[in-house]
């Protein structure tokens, strides 16, 4: 459990999740919380990154910033999506671990499993099967995320934990009309119908 008084860094606080923990940590009562813009931290920068770590201290993560986008957007970007996760990813938890964070949190996505797994998924089916194509460069960057996790955990006694959110929506998600998921696509679609009376 952590302390009332720790101190907590959120990173990508504005997102759909990110902004989801902050809002439940605050309501639990945690005060010490950090929270940096893109402007403000560029996460791709491994020595912004570093420097803020030394600065800041956390002691606590919630590693819920990236990249993210729906098929289109991640079909026709599958470089940038690559590069951008990865590097985030790998900054954050390696300043982490090397600045002596007691536990972090690394958000992963479902997306990870192989596209023709076995229904209802099993945590084992993870690296048994080809990927969807259409976002396979974001789930290898998510899978070297918990990897990275899982081998710090392994070889440094570390605490960190990767989960693997299934489809979410809800406040600050991405709805823009054709690079947005699945159900924020199709919730905009219902609301413009509605308010067209179509």
């Amino acid at each position: 459990m952590m302390e009332k008084s720790a101190k907590i860094y959120v990173a990508g606080h504005r997102g759909m999740v990110g902004s989801a923990i902050l809002r439940e940590l605050e309501k639990q009562g945690y005060g010490n919380i950090i929270t940096r813009t893109h402007g403000q931290l560029d996460l791709c920068s491994q020595q912004a990154v570093e420097d803020f770590f030394a600065e800041e201290e956390p002691e606590y993560v919630f590693l819920a910033a990236a990249k993210v986008g729906g098929i289109m957007a991640n079909d026709s970007a599958l470089a940038d999506f690559m590069y951008d996760n990865m590097m985030l990813e790998m900054n954050v938890i390696h300043s982490a671990w090397k600045h002596g964070c007691r536990k972090l949190e690394f958000l992963g996505s479902s997306c990870i499993y192989p596209r023709m797994a076995p229904q209802p998924m099993a945590e084992s089916c993870l690296l048994t099967g080809e990927l969807e194509k259409t976002n396979e460069a974001y789930a290898l960057a998510k899978i070297s995320g918990l990897k990275y996790c899982e081998f710090l955990n392994r070889q440094y006694g570390t605490d960190y934990i990767s989960v693997m959110p299934t489809n979410l929506y809800g406040p600050n998600d991405n709805y823009h009309p054709t690079h947005s998921p699945v159900l924020p696509a199709l919730i905009r679609r219902f609301h413009e119908s509605k308010e067209q009376g179509l």
